[in-house]
């Protein structure tokens, strides 16, 4: 099972989840048998259910994921100095977390290339 490379995944809105779930609870259908059913894994209708019976049907809800915090920083051309000098404190804990894992990047965009400090070390 699961998606084909470079596919993209399902998005379940509450109402498609909530229906899942309730085939489960209500009409009694296994787990396994619902998820063959519906194409995903036994997991997530799993997951679903017990998402369902700790919070309700609102549980269900989809979360939106964070995202990058700094790309609206660093596109924008009007920062005030105060986020400016934030955005590049943030950057350089970056590269500090980056350097004590042992490695650095090279190059730009969509040239950039991670190398570890000891390939770099022994060329």
């Amino acid at each position: 099972m699961g998606r084909p490379k470079g596919g993209k995944n399902r998005n379940w809105s509450k109402e498609e989840k909530l229906r899942v779930v309730l085939r489960n609870l209500d009409d009694k259908i296994g787990q396994q048998t619902i998820a063959r059913e519906e194409n995903i894994s036994r997991g997530q209708v799993h997951s679903w259910i017990q998402k369902y019976l700790e919070g309700g049907p609102d549980a269900l809800e989809n979360r939106k994921k964070p995202g990058n915090p700094f790309a609206a920083l660093s596109t924008s051309k009007s920062l005030t100095e105060e986020q400016r000098l934030k955005l590049i404190v943030e950057k350089q804990k970056i590269e500090i977390e980056r350097l004590k894992k042992g490695y650095v990047v090279k190059g730009v965009g969509a040239s950039k290339e991670f190398v570890t400090l000891r390939d770099l070390n022994t060329k």
